[in-house]
């Protein structure tokens, strides 16, 4: 008896959808594992300061820390009055302590940690401590902070929704002086027109001068406008702009209002000329004095040739030249001897005999080729002299 074969159960095969969903729930822990760093840093994007204390006096210390900044960045630290997190520094880095801010540079991961001493600020409380960028783009943070006996006083009301916008082209008043041109820092009026877009008025506007030179980040100073610009009027403003000294070349002067730039003007600084000529003058006489006095030195110290100390050894009786005796006689006028126009005293007559003697020694002496029978001699008669009996 044979057997066929009957029909075969069908095998049960697992679903792709199923297959996946287990490899999904397999795969779960890691990925939370993995996904856990990046929502950490999504929450903390951004800069952020902390502070080891809400409170202290005067004279005590906290300790800032922050992170979220960019690498490598220079911070300034301030504490500051009349300030909030939401509202800001009202009235700008007029209302902190700024000689005794300290400055910290971020590493790497852009994290800080920075001792700064409690000082009172010059307005009073509720108070922050402000962070902010130095060069490059700028970035600010604040922490509220208290500072113990300080006074405090109620925000200044805000001005509403008033806007500002430049209405006119901007330009630079000014001329350079004198001093400029031999290194004075070179100062200009920046002239602009503001109008008012907002429905309220603005009341003493502080506004931001960037001076920028070449590639490098503008470096921003506050500039305070006392005045009020009602709503839909329009103000013309002149704040002042200072470069360095001896600054020179082509620069970007930019104006700023909160956190907008409202306008940019080009500013071509000449060269200090009179440095110049003052550095060639010194580079040619500095060395001309040297060379003198070195001339001078060498003349000095060289070695005298030989022989040349002898003529200014000579002893007085040869330096002296002695006088030429006329005659014998012991008159008192002229002798018969003696022609016109000479005269010879008695007294001289007996004081040449011994000098000139001792001429006579010293030139024998100095003058070797002399023999002492041809060395000249008083003895000898002189010939006569025309006019002479």
């Amino acid at each position: 008896m044979t057997r066929h074969p009957g029909p075969r159960a069908p095998r049960r095969t697992a679903s792709p959808v199923l297959l996946l969903l287990a490899a999904l729930l397999a795969l779960l822990p890691a990925l939370s594992v993995l996904a856990a760093p990046g929502a950490r840093a999504a929450d903390g994007d951004g800069p952020a300061v902390s502070l080891s204390k809400k409170e202290a006096g005067k004279g005590g210390e906290i300790t800032v820390s922050g992170s979220g900044w960019r690498a490598e960045a220079l911070l300034m630290l301030l504490i500051c009055g009349q300030s909030t997190p939401e509202r800001g520094v009202v009235g700008g880095t007029n209302s902190c302590a700024n000689a005794d801010g300290r400055a910290v540079t971020t590493d790497k991961k852009g994290a800080f940690s920075k001792k700064l001493p409690v000082t009172e600020p010059p307005k009073p409380c509720p108070c922050v401590v402000h962070v902010a960028t130095v060069t490059g783009e700028q970035e600010l943070a604040d922490a509220v902070f208290t500072v113990a006996g300080h006074p405090t006083a109620d925000l200044p009301e805000q001005t509403g929704d008033g806007k500002l916008a430049v209405l006119a082209t901007t330009r630079l008043e000014g001329d350079s002086s004198l001093l400029t041109w031999f290194g004075a820092p070179p100062a200009r009026r920046l002239v602009f027109t503001v109008g008012n877009l907002g429905s309220a008025p603005v009341k003493d506007p502080v506004f931001e001068i960037g001076t920028a030179h070449g590639v490098y980040a503008p470096q921003w100073e506050e500039r305070q406008w006392r005045g009020t610009v009602a709503p839909g009027a329009k103000a013309q403003i002149k704040l002042p702009v200072e470069l360095s000294a001896g600054a020179h070349g082509d620069y970007q002067v930019s104006l700023r209002y909160g956190k907008k730039v409202l306008a940019e003007q080009p500013w071509g600084v000449g060269r200090p000329w009179g440095v110049t000529l003052f550095w060639v003058l010194l580079c040619l006489v500095v060395p001309a004095a040297v060379f003198r006095i070195g001339m001078a030195v060498v003349d000095k110290v060289r070695p005298r040739p030989a022989g040349s100390h002898r003529t200014r050894t000579r002893t007085p009786a040869t330096r002296r030249r002695p006088k030429r005796r006329g005659g014998t006689g012991t008159g008192t006028g002229r002798d018969a001897t003696t022609a016109p126009g000479e005269t010879t005293a008695r007294g001289a007559t007996s004081e040449a005999t011994p000098n000139a003697a001792t001429s006579t020694d010293a030139t024998t002496a100095v003058l070797p080729w002399f023999t002492p029978d041809s060395a000249p001699s008083e003895n000898r008669p002189r010939p006569t002299t025309k006019g002479q009996a």
